[in-house]
């Protein structure tokens, strides 16, 4: 099967190139997936799991990717809860080939049934995003009707999902980012918008809850933002500084079937949407992850027409 494959981990997406690798196999209770569309972080490949396994062994060469969309073809031994044709979407284990492929063995607790009414591009902009949002609000950050919640980089991939859901829940958004972001951000849920580069972020007041999508200097002063019994959430790595009354809480997304349920419902209810920026072929996946013109949106490969 055609793959992007990456054997270099000092090269980055430089070392990317499109290749030829054995189809994999569905394994106990994986599904194999015929991939329509892959989703891909640029920043993964920084990751020690795509180039070492759980004991540390190395993998290379590897395909990376971990958002999928797709087509059931296979069940392994003992699989249950899908079916051979049934279109799913879903996260892929991080220490696992990837989805930049023809086909995907996936466990299949990590897949959600996809609706025949969403695009796979679609289904495959949602899981990174759409689980991170999820699970940094409601599981770490317990948010409450009511509440206010401040979200750096409140237009992109993550942080528009933030503001999407934390609205609908009945949150007061404010939202962070550049000053071209200001409306976008607006258009996702914030009430309000503060310019990190031209408005002061203190300004904002005490809020309840902060999803901090950035770290550093950034991620430091909203520490003092936090009121009493408030909550940092982060996923730029472990806080440098932590609220003085509140939790400070660094996660790693994980799969979750519940939630994608739940958060593909509300793409049919036209509740949430996802902000997908370049469509690519897998024939063109490696220059899209070097393109060098910056892409509002996530990057999405159509592996299949």
């Amino acid at each position: 099967m055609k793959a992007i494959v990456v054997t270099d981990q000092a090269a980055g997406t430089a070392g990317m190139r499109l290749g030829e690798r054995p189809k994999p196999e569905a394994a106990g209770n994986d599904v194999l997936v015929e991939v329509h569309a892959s989703g891909f972080t640029p920043g993964e490949l920084t990751w020690p799991s795509n180039w070492t396994d759980r004991l540390g062994r190395d993998r290379t060469p590897s395909i990376p990717g971990h958002e999928l969309a797709g087509v059931v073809s296979a069940l392994g031994y003992g699989t249950t809860g899908l079916s051979v044709g049934q279109r799913v979407f879903g996260l892929t284990d991080w220490t696992r080939d990837g989805t930049l492929a023809e086909y995907a063995a996936v466990e299949a607790r990590n897949l959600a049934p996809l609706p025949g009414d969403v695009p796979f591009t679609v289904g495959a902009s949602l899981p990174i995003s759409g689980l991170t949002a999820w699970q940094g609000l409601f599981a770490h950050g317990r948010l409450q009707s009511g509440q206010s919640v401040l979200v750096h980089g409140a237009a992109g991939g993550v942080g528009s999902m933030v503001a999407q859901l934390a609205r609908e829940a009945g949150a007061y958004v404010i939202g962070t980012g550049r000053a071209a972001d200001r409306q976008t951000a607006l258009d996702f849920g914030a009430t309000e918008f503060v310019d990190l580069d031209n408005d002061t972020l203190e300004d904002v007041g005490a809020v309840d809850l902060v999803f901090d999508v950035i770290g550093g200097d950034i991620g430091k002063r909203s520490t003092s933002l936090i009121r009493a019994g408030g909550t940092l959430v982060t996923i730029a790595g472990p806080p440098e500084a932590r609220p003085a009354n509140g939790l400070a809480v660094d996660f790693v997304v994980e799969p979750d079937r519940v939630q994608l349920r739940e958060l593909v419902q509300r793409v049919r209810d036209g509740r949430l949407r996802t902000v997908i920026g370049n469509v690519a072929t897998l024939d063109d996946a490696v220059a899209a992850f070097n393109s060098t013109e910056r892409v509002m949106g996530k990057t999405i490969i159509r592996v299949r027409p």
